[in-house]
């Protein structure tokens, strides 16, 4: 296998590259549908969901929650989406790290990686407010010199500002970086950016493999990335 060559930073999407954070994010939207009144899901179908945003996350959960409920408007206006996404935001804020779980030799790996002298950065369509709590709750305070989340800019993930942003931000060029992670929104962010990217297999991709956007490389650990950039 070919290695990545002269690269000197390392962005990190964050929920299904770092952290199966899906239980929490279902857990608040289960309460949040609740609160409406409306049908909860299991898990492993709202993992499903997880990967463009808070906002598409919750209009997927109340799409979803229409098709099951005969009675339910065609469509929720964006007054009731709104409200919805407050009610999702309020549970999450609260449980952010409960059932969430950094992925096997995350942490371990990041911080090799970091004594090599690769400078880290997170670049998530998660909102930003929640990235320092999680990242702090994981122990990982410190490692990541640029935190990005899907509202810290005016584009997010698949379009390429926010790596074309970290790029400036850092003072490198694009083919000093590259994007890791486990959504066709990284793969298709970094092509777009004219950046290398590494597709990640086990996080959440709705239901596609990962290769199927042809990333630079596919790994199935996050440990893998150790003997990649050593």
């Amino acid at each position: 296998m070919t290695t990545p060559e002269n690269k000197s930073v390392l962005l990190f999407d964050l929920d299904g590259t770092l952290v199966d954070s899906a239980p929490d994010l279902a857990a608040a939207i289960n309460e949040m549908l609740v609160t409406l009144g409306l049908k909860v899901f299991p898990q492993d179908k709202i993992r499903s969901w997880v990967g463009n945003g808070a906002r598409t996350l919750v209009e997927r959960a109340l799409h979803h929650s229409l098709k099951d409920n005969v009675a339910a408007n065609d469509k929720y206006s964006e007054e009731e989406v709104n409200s919805a996404v407050a009610i999702f935001l309020k549970y999450y804020q609260r449980n952010l790290c409960v059932e969430s779980v950094l992925y096997t030799g995350v942490k371990t790996t990041l911080l090799a990686l970091k004594k090599q002298g690769y400078r880290l950065a997170i670049i998530t369509n998660k909102p930003a407010e929640f990235i320092e709590p999680i990242v702090t709750g994981f122990g990982l305070s410190g490692i990541f010199e640029l935190q990005l989340g899907g509202d810290s800019l005016k584009e997010r993930k698949p379009h390429p500002l926010p790596l074309l942003y970290a790029s400036t931000a850092l003072n490198v060029s694009v083919n000093e970086c590259i994007m890791i992670g486990d959504s066709k929104n990284d793969i298709l962010a970094a092509k777009a950016a004219n950046m290398q990217s590494i597709g990640l297999t086990y996080g959440y991709n709705y239901g596609e493999k990962i290769s199927v956007y042809q990333p630079d490389w596919c790994l199935e650990t996050f440990e893998e990335l150790l003997p990649l950039f050593t």
